[in-house]
């Protein structure tokens, strides 16, 4: 399934207790965090649950603030096909955002904004910019939670109908098990995704499903919100039809019904199988799925059912491309479902299916262990190593980059972000799970034309990539994002990792179109001078706050070593193909003009202010996120790695900022540092329960600082090219650390 590792620094001389590894970090609750909900999934779905191991109680999860809960985390069902646009009263096109700046080769076109941006909200724009920013947008496919039936009435249960709560994610498997009592009776819900569709299968058992208590499944239309994927209040603008019941061809004994679900463009089917089942439709958008009343007798305490979703492929759906079922897989899969001759319930198929998967995917790749040292932060950051691994295969393993709060919630509604990729996927490569990061980076190919267009419209060679976007490769208007030029390089640097871990001229052919593509661009945009090649304006670096003054920024520390970097990567990439050089390249490659050093430091960019001290300390990436080039001066890195540790201002940073200050201060042979960068007590740095990395209440979670995590402590762990030759030279001297699998970093 996985990888070879590829290393030449020493691992551990034991084997590592896998199992036992991951299950010490197991997500255990049993009181309600609104921020801390869990997931199941496999990269191209995911359901996100409440306590009751359902989606029951929305209420107890919200965005805002309540009296008596803080903001938590929405409970949503969503896949990487899930796509819908509101219709819009015209044609909108970027035409009307298009506006021409000043550049050293002469006006060139950008995608703008009318309006502008307060804290990450748009304001003042036009009808057709709003639109735009807000389709296609993702989809919550639907809402699966308990309700109670008394006396005729029926209604969602709440926090306070719980008690005796206790819910366990067991790492290993992939399952979640909840208990809780309900009116005197006791309540256990087993919940699990299928690892190779999108699937999941629920089995209650109580004696309270004989007393009222059924399952609603509710179906919201699209929404055009920040995070909040589901519109429950515009009924009358899409349909629920229900089918059935028919006998299942997949399971003996059970019965499917079929929800054909249509919002405006946008079609996919949803299929609900079980035995001893009633299912009906309750209102327009509305099901309950209930024990039969003819079933038998264990009907009455135990209903058990799977509920697949699957895509029409029609309007904005995405018909779902499946790259990770290898006949192997599909094998084990079939054998683990009852093709043996053992007759499973749905779900138990899915939980079988989710039993083989999990197992091996903790048992393969890469493995790092920090519970021997006597270090109390190891256990911590142990613990965020191990779930954020679940996290990111959940999330972040399908076929398009994923968005910054993966398949858990909305925000920049669904719409992923280009420049954060590497911090998503990169670690796939480092882990020995190439294979997990594969998917997304083939979108990148789907995407050449529409990225070639961008590049020749403004005068350049090569493609650019854009920076929000939906599935349809479609930038989004805005003041910062198509300023942006630092994940010009990313598709040049996965993919010299996934060459890393699979040195073959498969993958050298089937990746030079997007290397060589982006490379083309990359020397087109810089320009020469008396001083040499630079870059911009106009320009936002990595470090967004400098987008007011777009117009004057150039040559930002991070992007000049990312620029020299990636042209010579590309440059590797033809001669390993027999290729000719392109002389442009190394030209632009060798004339890079020095970053800006100020009192010993690295500016941030080569124009005033020159530094400031908010956001992403992004030139520390020019030396941790990338080996050592020409441009970086490892004495002058180490001075601004110190300045940036002593007076930064942390509320304003980013999750993936403390794993770029570990890999910094790791690559300057300073382990102290990097583990103390790693745990920064600082508010954005915060890891919850569940393993995710929460920002704000309008971003509870951020992905890019569980991937980033796991590329800095890869690093950390099994080194990079030309460094120390000691056992995990990231960490300190005295920390225990144990070590398998891993790639070691360039």
């Amino acid at each position: 399934m996985h990888s070879q590792s590829t290393t030449h620094s020493p691992q551990s001389p034991a084997a590592i207790d896998r199992k036992g590894l991951v299950r010490r970090h197991n997500v255990r609750q049993e009181n309600l965090d609104p921020r801390s909900p869990v997931s199941v999934g496999n990269g191209e779905f995911a359901f996100t649950m409440d306590l009751t191991g359902l989606q029951s109680m929305p209420d107890a999860y919200p965005v805002g603030a309540r009296d008596d809960l803080p903001p938590g985390t929405l409970l949503g069902t969503q896949s990487q096909w899930g796509w819908h646009s509101v219709p819009s009263p015209e044609t909108y096109d970027l035409a009307g955002s298009t506006v021409l700046y000043d550049s050293p080769r002469g006006p060139v076109p950008y995608v703008d904004m009318v309006g502008g941006i307060v804290n990450d909200r748009e304001t003042d724009t036009s009808t057709a910019e709003t639109w735009l920013r807000a389709n296609a947008h993702r989809l919550d496919l639907g809402r699966i939670g308990f309700r109670w039936i008394k006396n005729g009435a029926e209604r969602a249960i709440t926090e306070a109908d719980i008690t005796d709560t206790q819910q366990t994610l067991d790492l290993w498997t992939g399952v979640v098990t909840s208990r809780f009592m309900l009116a005197g009776h006791y309540v256990t819900v087993t919940t699990a995704c299928h690892p190779h569709r999108d699937e999941v299968g629920l089995r209650v058992e109580s004696t309270a499903l004989a007393a009222g208590l059924v399952v609603g499944f509710g179906f919201p239309y699209g929404s055009e919100a920040w995070h909040d994927a589901a519109d429950w209040g515009r009924v009358g603008a899409h349909t629920t039809q229900l089918d059935g019941p028919e006998p299942s061809q997949a399971h003996n004994g059970c019965t499917a019904w079929t929800v054909r679900r249509e919002l405006d463009n946008s079609r996919y089917r949803v299929v609900i199988t079980g035995p001893d089942l009633s299912v009906e439709q309750t209102e327009q958008h509305r099901l309950r799925i209930a024990p039969s009343p003819v079933g038998g007798p264990d009907s009455a305490r135990v209903l058990d059912f799977s509920v697949a979703f699957v895509s029409a492929g029609d309007g904005d759906c995405v018909p779902r491309g499946n790259n990770r079922l290898t006949a192997e897989a599909a094998g084990a899969n079939a054998s683990a479902e009852g093709s043996t001759g053992v007759v499973r319930t749905p779900t138990g198929s899915v939980a079988a299916a989710s039993e083989a998967y999990w197992p091996e995917f903790w048992s393969s790749g890469g493995a790092i262990e920090l519970h021997a040292t006597a270090d109390p932060r190891a256990k911590e950051l142990e613990r965020r190593i191990v779930l954020s691994q679940y996290l990111t295969a959940v999330n972040c393993s399908g076929s398009l980059p994923p968005q910054e709060t993966g398949l858990v919630c909305n925000s920049w509604r669904g719409r992923f972000h280009l420049e954060m990729h590497w911090w998503h996927a990169a670690h796939f490569a480092h882990w020995n799970r190439v294979e997990l990061l594969l998917p997304s980076l083939r979108w990148y190919a789907t995407m050449l034309e529409t990225a070639r267009q961008t590049a020749k419209a403004q005068g350049f060679e090569g493609v650019r990539w854009p920076k929000q976007v939906g599935p349809d490769g479609r930038e989004s208007p805005s003041p910062i994002g198509t300023f942006l030029i630092w994940q010009q390089p990313h598709p040049i640097h996965l993919a010299e990792l996934v060459y890393r871990a699979d040195p073959s001229r498969e993958v050298l052919e089937e990746f030079a179109e997007i290397v060589f593509e982006s490379a083309a661009f990359m020397a087109s945009f810089a320009y020469p001078t008396s001083r040499g090649f630079e870059l911009g304006p106009p320009l936002i670096p990595a470090q967004e706050s400098y987008g007011s003054i777009r117009v004057k920024v150039t040559n930002p520390t991070f992007e000049l070593a990312y620029w020299q970097w990636g042209l010579r990567a590309a440059a590797a990439w033809r001669e390993r193909l027999g290729l000719e050089p392109v002389t442009e390249w190394s030209d632009v490659a060798d004339g890079l003009v020095p970053p800006r050093v100020i009192d010993g430091a690295y500016a941030a960019i080569d124009v005033e202010p020159f530094t400031i001290r908010t956001d992403h300390p992004s030139m520390l990436c020019a030396l941790g996120v990338l080996p050592q080039t020409d441009l970086i001066d490892p004495d002058i890195m180490r001075a601004t790695l110190s300045d940036v540790l002593a007076d930064w201002d942390w509320d304003s940073t980013w999750g993936w900022d403390y794993p770029v200050m570990a890999m910094t201060a790791a690559r300057l042979e300073d382990p102290e540092a990097a583990v103390d960068a790693l745990l920064l007590n600082a508010r954005k740095n915060t890891v919850l329960t569940n393993g995710h990395n929460r920002q704000t209440d309008s971003l509870p979670l951020y992905l890019p600082g569980n991937g980033g995590l796991l590329a800095a402590v890869a690093l950390m762990a099994a080194g990079w090219d030309n460094g120390p030759e000691r056992h995990a030279p990231g960490f300190p001297s005295d920390w225990t650390v144990a070590w398998e699998g891993l790639m070691q970093a360039p």
